[in-house]
């Protein structure tokens, strides 16, 4: 029966979501509650655990999602997104075009969010096709391959970073780990499968057809924007590797872990780029700070689901649903790793959103990760894998590519849906690969 009420749960979220247009933080608290009553708990006690997991899930994320939106913004702002597209094309040539957007939607798509990605570089990606002659297709859709490929597996993004905090895993492994499995990822849903789909035919739209493209003296150097957008993960993995090598009385150690401190990070990128992509470059403070504030709104709404999501974890904690479905599994012969990935590609199948998908995957599997034969890094990038499969008419990615690149449904099927699929099987077998390592 608590197995049977979760599946309800889980078929009421799709419902409200994809068939009324339900907004999902509204939809994850009445989901939430529908769980916690129907599993017996009190009234109060499942309002109480709504709190809880709403508290618990954002006082960590917020500073970490709240700088990551900063960092985003002023990259874009300052022209910095721009230069780093602009000489990696003009470096890598005509010849190796898609190795130059796949290497620019890595460094944009880590800083920012997959949309505001998607629509900075999206511009670039024209004026790239047709400066060039080639295909559409041929040239975005690497970058799209690195962009959601960062959304899905690579904090600071919110549904890695979410998970990670929710399994008690670490940051810097997690991102080393997933920067090990994106690379054959990108390499195999971009460059190689969009060489499959020259005979598509795809359009810009015309609002785009010339985009307004910033002159050289107003954008940044290439060195200091690489270096800006990548900072935090500079730091992190620095912070990482020393974990792992220097030994532990090593007396820089703690000046190193606590610069290697995600929200540290991320704050110290955030001062950085301040100065070096705004007053360095003869921006007045007022103006800069008009970005970052700009910036915080677009992420509201994902805080919101993911505190949703929060909520319905620790009513299923609470509940003793998540107990009942550990101990159900304890048996069972599948690789937490496999069972992880499948639940978040069901979840996403019926809903849509990656992060709804891997949010809810994380808190149903949530128990298995206190096994200690499970590395809590690896189940983060194999619901992450899973939450970006078979992405059709109920994500709202699918028709933002479908509309800029003026697609049929049934050419959007057959290149955006099966790169995202791509994706997604390209990470579980990483994560299995990498599974036998670790």
């Amino acid at each position: 029966m608590p197995l049977l009420i979760v599946i309800l749960g889980i078929v009421l979220l799709f419902i409200l979501i994809a068939k009324f247009k339900l907004n999902a933080f509204i939809t994850f608290i009445i989901v939430s509650l529908f769980v916690g009553i129907a599993e017996g708990m009190k009234l109060e006690s499942v309002v109480e655990s709504i709190q809880n997991g709403i508290g618990n899930t954002l006082g960590f994320l917020v500073m970490i999602l709240g700088f990551g939106a900063m960092l985003g913004k002023l990259v874009a702002d300052s022209g910095a997104a721009q230069r780093i597209t602009s000489k990696l094309v003009s470096k890598f040539g005509i010849k190796n075009i898609q190795w130059a957007v796949v290497l620019t939607g890595f460094i944009v798509g880590i800083p920012m969010f997959y949309s505001v990605g998607f629509v900075i570089l999206i511009p670039l990606v024209f004026t790239v096709a047709a400066a060039t002659g080639l295909p559409l297709l041929y040239v975005g859709l690497p970058m799209l391959a690195s962009l959601s490929v960062t959304h899905g597996y690579l904090p600071p993004h919110p549904a890695p970073t979410a998970i990670t905090i929710m399994f008690n895993a670490d940051l810097g492994k997690t991102l080393v780990y997933g920067i090990i499995v994106a690379i054959p990822a990108i390499i195999i849903a971009g460059p190689l499968f969009s060489r499959t789909i020259k005979n598509i035919k795809a359009t810009p739209l015309k609002e785009f057809v010339n985009p307004r493209v910033l002159e050289d003296h107003e954008m940044p150097g290439l060195g200091i924007s690489i270096f800006t957008a990548l900072l935090p993960i500079i730091l992190i993995a620095a912070a990482t590797l020393a974990d792992l090598f220097l030994p532990e009385d090593f007396y820089l150690s703690p000046i190193i872990f606590f610069l290697g401190n995600p929200v540290i990070a991320m704050l110290i990128a955030v001062l950085v780029a301040i100065y070096t992509l705004g007053l360095a470059r003869g921006k007045k403070m007022p103006e800069i700070m008009g970005s970052v504030s700009s910036s915080i709104s677009g992420i509201t709404l994902v805080l919101l689901i993911i505190a949703g999501a929060g909520a319905l974890k620790q009513v299923l904690v609470d509940s003793g649903v998540s107990d009942y479905i550990a101990n159900m599994l304890k048996g069972s012969t599948i690789s937490p790793l496999l069972l992880a990935w499948f639940i978040a590609t069901v979840i996403r199948v019926c809903v849509g959103s990656a992060t709804v998908a891997g949010l809810t995957a994380a808190g149903i599997v949530l128990p298995m990760v206190s096994n200690p034969d499970v590395n809590a890094e690896l189940m983060v990038l194999a619901i992450g894998s899973g939450s970006l499969m078979l992405s059709h008419v109920n994500d709202g990615g699918f028709w933002l590519f479908k509309e800029y690149f003026n697609l049929s449904v049934k050419d959007t099927l057959r290149t955006w849906t099966v790169m995202e699929t791509t994706v997604g099987v390209m990470g579980l077998i990483g994560v299995l690969i990498l599974n036998t390592f670790i």
